[in-house]
C-alpha cells in the first residue's frame, strides 16, 4: 500500500524504521539523512602573504574587544544583537544598511523585459549566446553578484579554467524551447548564508576544470521528450574524478559603515592534479546611455596602482553622478598553496597581483550583426583579451561552432521584415588579428581584475582573492594593508550572523535542522533582485534605438500603462523566474517576516501601490502576462506578517495593516466585478493554485465554449473573505467603523459558500459532488445546461482553506458586528445553518461558531482518499 510506503519513509526520515520482511529480531534501518551543501571545514584561515619579519615596533591597530562586546556595553540591557541593531538603524533611517545587497539577477537574458521581437518570443530574442556581447536595457546579471539598491554600479564573479570557449561570468541553462521540461539552470551553486542587512553573505559555486558542456546540455535536452528525465550537468562528465573547483564568495560590511564591503573569494582544487584558475571579479556600470537621444552625464571607471613598492594594490575608482565616488581595491594575493602544509605560504614565491582591465559596457554590433560599434571597446572585450579562441577570426573561413559570432535574424540590430528561417552571415567586418581589445588607458564603464593562479595543488589546494569596495582612501583604512585585520572583520560578521540566527531558535532543535533553517532563510535573502520596468518606455521603444515592430504592442501587457517599477523585490528564483509573481511574493513574506519584518511588509505594501496595482484594483501577476490571475492570498499574507511581527517583537504596525487593507478593498471589488460573470458568487481565474492544475488552460477561453465555474477559484475567494473579515475585526479594536466592514465580509462568505455547495432551482449546478465527496469544476453552457468535470485533483481540496472560528470573546467585543451576525442567523436560517457549524458541545462552557466551506466532519476526505490514496 502507498500509505505503508509513506510511513516507512517517514520513519526513516525522523527516527529510523524497521526493515521490512526481516527474519529474526527486528533491527532499525539507519535514518535517512538529508545532504545539504556545507562548506568543507578548513583547518586554518585562508592563506596570507608571507612577509619578512619586521623587528621595529608596530602600533597595535586591533581592538581587544569585538564590535558585539563594545555595542553590548554601550546599549546595556537594550542590546539584542549586532545584526538586530543594524536592522533598527536601517528602520529608523539612521544608516542605510540595505543600500548594498545581492540585487543582481542570476539571468537577465531571455526575459520579457529584454524582448523587443515582433512575436513575443523572449527565449529566442535575447539568447545566452548574446549575453556576453549585448548591453542589457532593464537589468544586470552575474554570479554571486551585488549592487546598490538602484543598481547604479554592480560587482560579480567571473572565472576561466583555461578550457572553456567563454568566460564563466553568468549561470547557464536551457531555455523554455530547449528544455524537455521547460527552462532549467544547468549549474551547481548554493546560497549558503546571509543576514537581513547583508552584513555577511556566503555563496558557493562549483566550477568544472573540464570544458563546460554547453552544446551537450542543449542538444541532449532538445532531443528528449517530456516523458524522460531532464539531462543535468551531473549526467555529463564535467565533474568526473572530482575535477572541479569549489569557489566560495563571501561579503562582509564594516561593523559601523554600510558602504565598506569586504569581498573574499576562496577557491579549492578538489581534483587529483594541479590546475590553473583565472579569478576575474568584475565591476561595472549598467548601460543607461545607449537608449536616449541626449546622452546623460556619464559615469566612469579609472584604474591605478597604489601602495608601497612591496605591497602594490590595484585600485578601480568609480565615479557616478548620483552615487558619488567609491573604490574597488584589489589586494595582492598569496600564491596558491596545498592543504598538506597547513596553507603556509613560501616567502620566496611572489604574490599574485591583479591585472586591471577596462572596456565599455556597450553592445558589440560587429560581432553580433556585422555592424559598426559605437565605441572601440565593447562589452565582451575581456573574453577576447583572455581567451585567444574567442577572438574574431581574421577571415570568415573559420568553421562555425556553438559560440561562432553570427547574426540571428530575430535579433538583428534594425527591426524590419524578418526572415527567421534564413540566418544571415557575419561578421562582415572581422577584427584585425592584432586588435587591442581592452583600453590601455585604464578607463571605461566596465572593469575587471584578473588574477591568474597557476598550478594550484590538487586535493584541496587553495587560492584566495581579497578585495574591498569602499569610498575610503588607502592609508585611511588599515584593513587594506593588513590581511589579518581583513579576515578578522569577515570572521566577526560571520559570528554576528551566528548570534542572529541563534536568537531565532525556540526550543530544542538539532544542529542539522538549525543549519537547514539558516540556509533556507539565507537563500530567501539572497534572492532579492533589483527589478526595473517602465511600461511606457518598454512598449514604445527608446528614442536612441530603432523603433520596435508595431505588432509587438499587442502581444502582452499593453493595458498596464501606469506601471513604473524600480524596486528591490523578492524573486521566486533569480535564474528560472527572475521576475516577481504576486502570489509567490505573498508566500515569501511569511518566512521573511521572521528575519526582517520591515522588508516583508514593504513587499506586500508595494504590490498594492498605485504604480503596481491597476486603477481598477487588479494586482499584476507576472511579467509574461500581468493580466493573468493568481490566487488572492495577499490578505492572508498581510495579516500573517502583522501577527508574526507582533509575536516576535511586541509591535503592532496598525498603519501597515490598515493601509494594505484599504487597497485590498479595491482588489476584492475587482474580483467580484471581473471574475464572477454571472453575479452568482462563483468565480473564474487563471493559474489558481498550481500551474496546469486543471484539464484546460484556464487563462484562455474554453475550447468547448461556455464558462468554467471553478471550485478552487471560488474557494480562494471564500478564503479571501475570511481573511478580510479577520483583518477588519483586528482594525475594529481601534476604530469601530471597521465592524460594519467585517459584517459585509461575513455575509459575503456565507453567500459564496452557499452558492458553491448548494443550488436553488433546476437552472443551477453545485460544485459539490455528494457521491464522490469532492468539489469539482463545472462548465456552464447556458441556463440549465451545465456539467461537472469529475477530475480528482487539488482543485477539490482547496475549499478546505476556507475556514474560520469565531470565538465568543470576539463576538462580545464587537457589539455592532455581533448584532448583525445574530440578525443574519435569525433571518436567513436556511443559508446560515448549512454553512456554519455550532461548536458549543466541543468546548465546555463555550459557544464557538465555525465558518467553513465544508461540513465539520467533511465527507470530502473520502474523496481525497479516493483521489490520492490506495496507490493512485
Amino acid at each position: 500500500m502507498a500509505s505503508d510506503a509513506i510511513r516507512k519513509v517517514q520513519d526513516k526520515l525522523f527516527r529510523g524504521g524497521f526493515s521490512a520482511n526481516q527474519q529474526g529480531p527486528q533491527e532499525r534501518e539507519p535514518a535517512l539523512t538529508i545532504e545539504i551543501p556545507k562548506p568543507l571545514p578548513t583547518p586554518n584561515p585562508p592563506p596570507k602573504l608571507a612577509k619578512q619579519a619586521d623587528t621595529s615596533p608596530q602600533p597595535d591597530t586591533r581592538d581587544e574587544q569585538t564590535y558585539r562586546q563594545r555595542l553590548a556595553q554601550k546599549l546595556g540591557g537594550e542590546y539584542k544583537g549586532a545584526e538586530k541593531h543594524r536592522l533598527e538603524e536601517d528602520g529608523k533611517r539612521e544608516k542605510h544598511w540595505k543600500r548594498w545587497g545581492p540585487y543582481l539577477s542570476d539571468r537577465q537574458w531571455a526575459t520579457v523585459r529584454e524582448d523587443y521581437s515582433a512575436n513575443g518570443d523572449a527565449w529566442s530574442h535575447f539568447p545566452h549566446e548574446h549575453a556576453r556581447s549585448r548591453a542589457y536595457r532593464w537589468g544586470e546579471d552575474g554570479i554571486a553578484g551585488i549592487s546598490d539598491n538602484h543598481q547604479r554600479i554592480c560587482f560579480a564573479l567571473s572565472l576561466w579554467n583555461g578550457e572553456d570557449p567563454i568566460l564563466k561570468e553568468r549561470l547557464f541553462g536551457v531555455t523554455g524551447h530547449q528544455g524537455n521540461h521547460g527552462e532549467d539552470v544547468k549549474e551547481l551553486y548554493y546560497y549558503l548564508d546571509s543576514t537581513p542587512t547583508h552584513s555577511y553573505m556566503k555563496f558557493l559555486y562549483k566550477y568544472p576544470q573540464r570544458r563546460y558542456p554547453y552544446e551537450e546540455l542543449v542538444s541532449e535536452n532538445q532531443q528528449r521528450n517530456r516523458e524522460v528525465d531532464e539531462y543535468e550537468i551531473l549526467d555529463t562528465d564535467a565533474f568526473d574524478q572530482d575535477r572541479y573547483w569549489d569557489v566560495f564568495v563571501e561579503y562582509a560590511k564594516d561593523e559601523d559603515d554600510p558602504d565598506n564591503i569586504y569581498v573574499r573569494i576562496t577557491t579549492y582544487n578538489r581534483g587529483p592534479d594541479p590546475a590553473t584558475l583565472h579569478i576575474i571579479p568584475q565591476f561595472w556600470f549598467p548601460n543607461t546611455w545607449s537608449w536616449p537621444i541626449e546622452k546623460p552625464e556619464m559615469p566612469s571607471l579609472a584604474g591605478s596602482v597604489r601602495g608601497a613598492e612591496d605591497n602594490k594594490i590595484g585600485c578601480i575608482t568609480a565615479r557616478h553622478p548620483t552615487l558619488g565616488k567609491t573604490h574597488l581595491y584589489c589586494l595582492p594575493s598569496p600564491p596558491p598553496v596545498g592543504s598538506s602544509n597547513n596553507f603556509e605560504v613560501d616567502p620566496d614565491i611572489p604574490a599574485v597581483e591583479a591585472e586591471l582591465l577596462f572596456t565599455e559596457n556597450n553592445t558589440n554590433f560587429s560581432r553580433l550583426y556585422g555592424g559598426t560599434n559605437e565605441t572601440l571597446y565593447v562589452k565582451d572585450a575581456f573574453h577576447d583579451h583572455i581567451i585567444p579562441g574567442h577572438r574574431p577570426p581574421a577571415s570568415e573561413s573559420r568553421e562555425e561552432s556553438f559560440f561562432s559570432p553570427r547574426i540571428r535574424s530575430r535579433t538583428a540590430s534594425s527591426f524590419g521584415s524578418e526572415r527567421p528561417d534564413i540566418p544571415e552571415a557575419g561578421p562582415c567586418t572581422p577584427f584585425p588579428p592584432t586588435a587591442m581589445f581592452v583600453n590601455p588607458e585604464k578607463k571605461g564603464t566596465k572593469a575587471a581584475a584578473q588574477y591568474v593562479f597557476r598550478d594550484v595543488p590538487g586535493r584541496g589546494g587553495c587560492a584566495v582573492v581579497r578585495l574591498k569596495i569602499t569610498p575610503s582612501r588607502l592609508g585611511k583604512d588599515p584593513t587594506l594593508e593588513d590581511e589579518v585585520l581583513f579576515d578578522d572583520a569577515v570572521e566577526e560578521r560571520r559570528q554576528e550572523a551566528d548570534e542572529f540566527y541563534g536568537s531565532l531558535v525556540f526550543g530544542p532543535i538539532s544542529d542539522d535542522l538549525k543549519q537547514i533553517m539558516r540556509q533556507a532563510l539565507g537563500g530567501m535573502l539572497w534572492t532579492k533582485q533589483y527589478y526595473r520596468f517602465i511600461q511606457k518606455e518598454w512598449i514604445e521603444g527608446d528614442p536612441g534605438q530603432p523603433k520596435p515592430p508595431p505588432e509587438r504592442k499587442f502581444i502582452r501587457n499593453r493595458e498596464w500603462r501606469h506601471m513604473h517599477i524600480e524596486d528591490i523585490l523578492s524573486m521566486p528564483d533569480k535564474w528560472e523566474y527572475p521576475f516577481f509573481a504576486a502570489w509567490d511574493t505573498a508566500f515569501h513574506c511569511i518566512p521573511l517576516a521572521v528575519v526582517d519584518p520591515a522588508f516583508a511588509k514593504s513587499q506586500l505594501d508595494l504590490l498594492t501601490r498605485e504604480w503596481y496595482m491597476k486603477p481598477d484594483g487588479q494586482i499584476p501577476a507576472y511579467e509574461w502576462n500581468f493580466s493573468d490571475v493568481n490566487p488572492p492570498v495577499h490578505a492572508w499574507a498581510t495579516f500573517r506578517v502583522f501577527k508574526i511581527e507582533r509575536k516576535l517583537t511586541g509591535k503592532e504596525d496598525l498603519p501597515f495593516l490598515e493601509r494594505v487593507f484599504q487597497k485590498l478593498l479595491l482588489n476584492f471589488t475587482w474580483w467580484v466585478n471581473r471574475k464572477d460573470q454571472g453575479g452568482n458568487n462563483v468565480f473564474e481565474g487563471g493559474f489558481l493554485g498550481l500551474d496546469n492544475i486543471g484539464a484546460f488552460n484556464r487563462s484562455e477561453p474554453l475550447p468547448t465554449g461556455g464558462r468554467l465555474r471553478q471550485a478552487d477559484g471560488t474557494a480562494w475567494m471564500a478564503f479571501y473573505c475570511l481573511n478580510m473579515l479577520n483583518m477588519a475585526l483586528e482594525l475594529a479594536k481601534h476604530n469601530p467603523v471597521y465592524e460594519d466592514i467585517a459584517s459585509k465580509f461575513f455575509e459575503h462568505f456565507i453567500f459564496i459558500a452557499d452558492a458553491m455547495t448548494y443550488k436553488e432551482g433546476d437552472d443551477e449546478i453545485s460544485l459539490w459532488n455528494e457521491h464522490d465527496g469532492m468539489y469539482y469544476d463545472a462548465i456552464e453552457f447556458g441556463p440549465g445546461n451545465a456539467m461537472q468535470l469529475p477530475v480528482r485533483s487539488l482543485v477539490g481540496l482547496i475549499p478546505l482553506y476556507g475556514t474560520l472560528v469565531l470565538e465568543p470573546a470576539v463576538l462580545n467585543r464587537f457589539p455592532g458586528f455581533k448584532k448583525r451576525v445574530e440578525w443574519f442567523l435569525d433571518n436567513r436560517p436556511e443559508v446560515s445553518a448549512r454553512n456554519m457549524a455550532n461548536m458549543k458541545g466541543m468546548h465546555a462552557g463555550s459557544d464557538w461558531s465555525e465558518m467553513s466551506l465544508v461540513d465539520r466532519l467533511f465527507s470530502g476526505w473520502q474523496g481525497a482518499e479516493a483521489a490520492f490514496g490506495a496507490g493512485k
